[in-house]
């Protein structure tokens, strides 16, 4: 195996030529043979009995080249980057200048590789003091919500329905005359107030009764997800089973007894202004750290290639589709939704995908220049706790290299961190 490497006239791209020697390859034909011979149907012999040869000249030379390519391309292509120290940080552009048996195999790949930083000022940079504190009206609404977790539902029978109640209906959608999919249900609990349904459908409830019926005309939205009801007009048949609405509980000690570890609300109020305080000490660290790391980033020049955009960009494409995937559905059903192509919905994503991208290089940069390091008791304090979590044997998590990179990483990154907002001037 050898490795030619050019320079390109793009900035930050390499052009590097391999080859790998005719036996290598041929030993990787006959793997490739090996593996895929049972799928050969092959007049004359029994199906997966033919030899190399005959099924090489029944479906041609090139016939194994691709599988080939693949069987030994990626792990010599990875083995010469590391040996050349070519930090590579997009695709290869590959292209095959010599294939076939008995001979060398001959391809260039271009690639993108990390660019270099010349990182400006990084200490004693000026950033805003950020503070949160902790109000009356915050644990207030903190107690607001656990009532709301706690209130009790009763039925209403001597009034009409009002906004905020709760009310158990049927009801079925017609457009034109027709009942169209998904707009049947029966007995559907309804907040009247919440604004899940279309819009003008539930204010035409309120002042229903308990037994009543009644024709609802609503109008869908012209970005409605469905292109068979966009802007369409529809008319929906309710009937109104029931009318629950919620009671509240006092906020008094009882109240903090059966809620909580505490037996008086003044006590169970100091806890969630301690809880509230601990979230907003969290919430400043993380919020000066960013400010301090935009400070920083605007004194660095630093050519970012267009692949490493591109792969952060799919990298946020994967844990978008894997949170809509939580919620049934998939990309494309999320961007007809949203209206907007692919294309569009990459586009959106490219200033934060350069923002996420620059900041990791310039971290790594002051990292190797402060020689920050991750010491042995951390990374073993991190193991126990990803241990406890996904319930592995830490002995099993050590022995994984890439976890352990990704830990060491993770405790430079925040010692780096912690190091540019403890050398800042904070205002």
């Amino acid at each position: 195996m050898s490795i030619k490497i050019e320079k390109t006239d793009n900035k930050n791209e390499l052009k590097l030529e391999f080859i790998i020697e005719a036996k290598k390859f041929d030993e990787a034909i006959k793997k490739v043979y090996i593996k895929s011979v049972k799928y050969f149907n092959i007049p004359g012999f029994r199906k997966g009995k033919a030899p190399i040869n005959i099924v090489e000249k029944y479906y041609g030379n090139e016939i194994f080249y691709e599988d080939a390519f693949n069987e030994v391309v990626p792990e010599e292509y990875e083995k010469e980057l590391k040996e050349n120290k070519i930090e590579a940080v997009s695709r290869p552009n590959i292209d095959v200048k010599q294939i076939g048996k008995g001979q060398d195999l001959i391809f260039t790949a271009v690639v993108q590789i990390k660019p270099e930083v010349k990182l400006g000022k990084y200490k004693g940079i000026e950033i805003k003091k950020i503070e949160y504190n902790v109000s009356d009206e915050d644990i207030k609404h903190e107690l607001g919500h656990m009532q709301e977790k706690n209130a009790r539902l009763v039925s209403i029978e001597d009034r009409a329905v009002e906004n905020g109640d709760i009310t158990v209906i049927d009801f079925e959608g017609f457009v034109d005359g027709k009942a169209f999919e998904g707009g049947k249900a029966a007995n559907h609990e309804l907040t009247i107030g919440s604004n899940t349904f279309i819009p003008g459908f539930e204010e035409q409830i309120i002042g229903m009764k308990t037994g009543e019926e009644k024709d609802i005309n609503v109008t869908f939205p012209e970005e409605y997800f469905s292109e068979e009801l966009k802007g369409k007009e529809a008319v929906f048949k309710i009937k109104l089973h029931e009318i629950k609405k919620k009671e509240m509980p006092n906020l008094d000690d009882e109240f903090a007894k059966d809620v909580s570890e505490f037996d008086t609300l003044k006590e169970l109020e100091a806890s969630i202004k301690e809880k509230l305080e601990e979230e907003n000490k969290k919430k400043m660290k993380y919020e000066t750290e960013e400010e301090a790391m935009k400070r920083v980033c605007e004194n660095v020049e630093i050519d970012i290639p267009e692949g490493m955009i591109e792969t952060q960009i799919d990298n946020m494409t994967k844990e978008i589709e894997q949170r809509l995937k939580y919620q049934g559905m998939n990309l494309e059903n999320y961007l007809q939704m949203i209206g907007k192509t692919k294309e569009e919905f990459r586009k959106e994503y490219e200033e934060e995908a350069k923002t996420t991208v620059k900041n990791k290089l310039v971290l790594e940069e002051i990292i190797k220049t402060e020689k920050i390091e991750a010491d042995k008791e951390e990374v073993t304090k991190r193991l126990e706790e990803m241990s406890n979590i996904y319930n592995r044997k830490i002995e099993e998590l050590e022995k994984n290299q890439e976890i352990i990179e990704y830990i060491e990483m993770s405790i430079k990154n925040q010692k780096v961190l912690e190091f540019i907002v403890e050398n800042a001037k904070i205002k």
